[in-house]
């Protein structure tokens, strides 16, 4: 089985944030918000993973490709920390940034272009 790079990203970065959403229960003060927390956490997986397999299609360098996923990934993640507060920064960052480095690297490792899609 061959996925495209862009839903290649999508499935792993929505996995991976989902399972970065769950790791919350291991925190007994996100209780009241873990839905939330849940939520944000697969949307985020989720856009960066569509984001960090657009970026995969069109440049063919791993380097790039796990900078690029880093980026995506941190600057969503900086999204939810400015919502959530400075105080969790490095608790949303982190994860965050992680997982865009495991779509980065799958994204570039693993996926098929489009047109090669496409051919098949």
């Amino acid at each position: 089985m061959s996925l495209s790079k862009p839903m290649l990203g999508l499935v792993t970065g929505g996995t991976l944030g989902l399972l970065d959403g769950l790791s919350g229960f291991l925190e007994p003060s996100l209780a009241p918000v873990m839905t939330s927390v849940i939520t944000f956490s697969m949307l985020k997986g989720l856009v960066s993973g569509l984001a960090i397999g657009f970026f995969s299609q069109r440049v063919h360098s791993m380097p790039l490709g796990l900078f690029a996923g880093i980026v995506i990934a941190a600057i969503l993640s900086l999204l939810v920390v400015l919502k959530a507060g400075m105080g969790l920064f490095w608790d949303i960052m982190l994860p965050g940034m992680l997982v865009g480095l495991i779509v980065g690297f799958a994204t570039q490792k693993f996926g098929t272009r489009v047109e090669d899609s496409a051919a098949r």
